[in-house]
């Protein structure tokens, strides 16, 4: 079973075990006592039971069970040993015919191991890793606080217990005065804004995290103003001018369908952009009506800091009647797009993306024959109110072929969720994934591809005599036709691909030397993401958290150029992350302590999904601040979202137009 999957049973578990807790000490106070035992029975039962999933969790990593072990279990156990030892024996005698019924005191105990229960499943979902010392005296504070109250309540002057059908306080023993409640309370109190106070001072004094290497040097800073692209192409190579205009639009879809868009030029997608490696590109953006500004990003592109597009950080946003120019030598081949990286949980789903594509210049050239005949489409999936659309097609989209042609699809995910994708009908190859080349990718069919958001996939085969479909999320009836050139469309019915196994890239390809030693890695640096309460923006909110943090309040990781830097990922959340680094490429080392044996995995996208733990690793050569976070947009808007610092590099644009990091997503 999945460490998401175990995720699952324990937040089921630990409902269970408040429940069964709270009915123990509803029944007792009622005197109901049969009803008190059988569910005081299973309340010890499913305490035990949690231990167990606990201690499977602890086995896939401490970062899944921190809080548990180190506060909510031993919260519990205390409790839940108090609440056995106090009215366990009174519900044996009274179920014996030996006694009355159960104490106050007996309710008080059961009804604690409740809030108890309810407290560790509280800071899990809530607060979540890391757990401090704040939090562990707060919700100790806060039991105590309840069972103060349950026992001011529960101990009622016996002639008022009597009217009620309550549980009361043994004869003989006082009921608790207002007096020592206020007191005993106003105790809690003090405790637990003495833990408020301690946990603030272990917050971080610093606003960067070293990941184990050195801290800050005294070099000369370097503004990101001044890490801007070449000024000319290479060798070969030409200027390609781009301008792009942000506007509002209404755009009909082939079939008829209109959608009120952002667009570039009026277009969804965007123009696309082309270059010749070696080329330079200079793009002009400009806005039209897009009040809150707009900028580009070149999405998987390690373009100079400068040209980056992260808004409060590598540039101003791009107001209305405002332009900037982007220019960067087309140096990468491969298969990238760009979109607005301001507030771009509602640009780009509106439509402010498009596609870039670089080919390879001076490589082994086809006769013209067979050049003609070759088939290369860049393929952006977008969805729009539930519609996928393709390429800009909704519905089902004809392509023709001639039989025996190279076909090349260039699949580009622009939404923030992964899609499914099956090529059925013909063997093919995925030789290139986010842009980058695998080593020796052997042939595949009848298999899913999980294309991760912001990622992309370059699939090739020979087109075959009979029609190939390109099948997104099991939908036989949308997606791709390609069919033989002269042939008449395709209608023939796909088979159901649901079933069909996916295909892991961890495994796909033949291994190879990479350029550095992953083992020795001068910084290593751990995020966990999770959702929780904590800042964003300045505001409460329940966030997309990294480290129990939220954007902006989450520590820029420091690195010095020429580091090997080494990422562990993980997940404790119940929702996929796709993780998504600027400017620089990944390596994938391993997924859940298995590690890649495949080609080298170099990508800038990977879907970390609940309970997965990744490690990745990385040269840093791209001097800048880069932004690292999750590519489900919303996420990112929602707090999971740091920034990657070299030392020595400054920044003059936060805050600015309104556009500062915290707006970027």
């Amino acid at each position: 079973m999945t460490t998401g999957l175990w995720i699952i049973v324990d937040h089921v578990v630990a409902l269970l075990s408040v429940a069964a807790w709270f009915a123990a000490g509803v029944s007792l106070a009622l005197r109901r006592t049969r009803l008190a035992l059988a569910a005081g029975a299973a309340a010890v039962l499913v305490t035990l039971v949690r231990v167990v999933t606990v201690a499977i969790l602890a086995g896939r990593g401490w970062w899944f069970v921190q809080e548990k072990v180190l506060l909510g279990l031993p919260l519990l156990g205390a409790a839940g040993a108090a609440a056995v030892l106090l009215a366990g024996p009174q519900l044996l005698a009274t179920r014996r015919g030996r006694a009355a019924g159960g104490s106050a005191r007996g309710v008080v105990s059961v009804l604690t191991a409740g809030y108890a229960a309810l407290a560790g499943l509280v800071v899990t979902l809530l607060v979540g890793y890391p757990l401090t010392l704040s939090t562990a005296l707060i919700t100790i504070s806060l039991v105590g606080v309840g069972a103060l109250l349950t026992a001011r309540v529960v101990a009622l002057p016996a002639e008022k217990a009597a009217d009620t059908g309550v549980a009361q306080a043994p004869v003989g023993r006082r009921p608790i005065s207002r007096r020592r409640f206020l007191g005993w309370t106003g105790g809690a109190v003090v405790v637990t804004a003495a833990g408020a106070g301690a946990g603030l001072s272990f917050l971080p004094a610093e606003s960067v995290t070293t990941g184990g290497g050195r801290g800050r040097s005294s070099r000369s800073a370097v503004s990101v103003a001044d890490l801007r692209g070449s000024g000319s192409p290479a060798s070969g190579g030409t200027v390609r001018r781009h301008v792009l205009t942000a506007k509002k639009a209404t755009v009909r879809l082939p079939s008829g369908r209109e959608i009120d868009a952002w667009t570039y030029n009026g277009e969804v997608p965007g123009p696309a952009i082309t270059a010749t490696q070696g080329d330079l590109l200079e793009v002009r953006l400009r806005n039209t009506d897009i009040e809150g500004g707009v900028t580009l990003h070149w999405h998987g592109y390690d373009v100079p800091c400068g040209e980056d597009g992260a808004p409060g950080v590598t540039q101003l946003t791009v107001a209305p009647g405002e332009e900037f120019v982007y220019r960067f030598r087309a140096d990468q081949v491969g298969t990238y797009w760009y979109h607005t990286h301001h507030a771009s949980h509602v640009g780009v789903h509106k439509g402010l993306y498009g596609t870039l594509v670089v080919t390879p210049r001076g490589g082994p050239r086809a006769d013209a024959h067979s050049a003609a005949e070759q088939v290369d489409l860049a393929l952006p999936v977008h969805t729009f109110d539930g519609t996928v659309v393709i390429a800009g097609s909704d519905g089902q989209t004809q392509h023709s072929a001639p039989p025996g042609a190279p076909v090349r699809l260039r699949l580009i995910n622009t939404d923030s969720d992964p899609h499914r994708i099956v090529l059925a009908g013909t063997p093919f190859r995925v030789v290139a994934v986010d842009g980058r080349d695998l080593n020796r990718p052997g042939e595949v069919r009848d298999v899913g591809l999980r294309l991760p958001a912001g990622g992309r996939y370059d699939l090739v085969f020979l087109m075959p005599d009979t029609p190939v479909a390109l099948v997104v999320d099991d939908d036989r009836d949308g997606g791709l036709r390609l069919r033989p050139q002269g042939d008449a469309p395709a209608e023939a019915r796909i088979e159901d691909t649901s079933g069909l196994p996916e295909l892991d890239l961890l495994r796909y390809g033949t291994p190879a030397a990479v350029s550095f030693d992953t083992r020795n890695a001068d910084r290593h640096f751990t995020m966990v993401l999770d959702r929780g309460v904590a800042l964003v923006d300045g505001r409460p909110a329940y966030a997309q958290t990294v480290n129990g943090r939220g954007h902006p309040a989450i520590p820029d990781q420091l690195v010095v150029e020429g580091d090997v830097v080494r990422f562990t990922v993980v997940n404790r959340s119940l929702e996929t992350h796709p993780w998504h680094l600027h400017g620089h490429p990944v390596l994938i080392l391993s997924r859940d302590g298995t590690p890649s044996t495949g080609s080298p995995l170099w990508v800038d996208t990977f879907d970390v999904r609940p309970g997965q733990t990744w490690e990745v690793a990385f040269r840093a050569t791209n001097p800048g601040i880069w932004m690292n976070h999750c590519h489900n947009l919303p996420h990112a808007h929602q707090g999971m979202m740091l920034r990657l610092r070299y030392d020595g590099v400054t920044t003059p644009f936060g805050g600015s137009h309104g556009g500062g990091p915290g707006h970027g997503h």
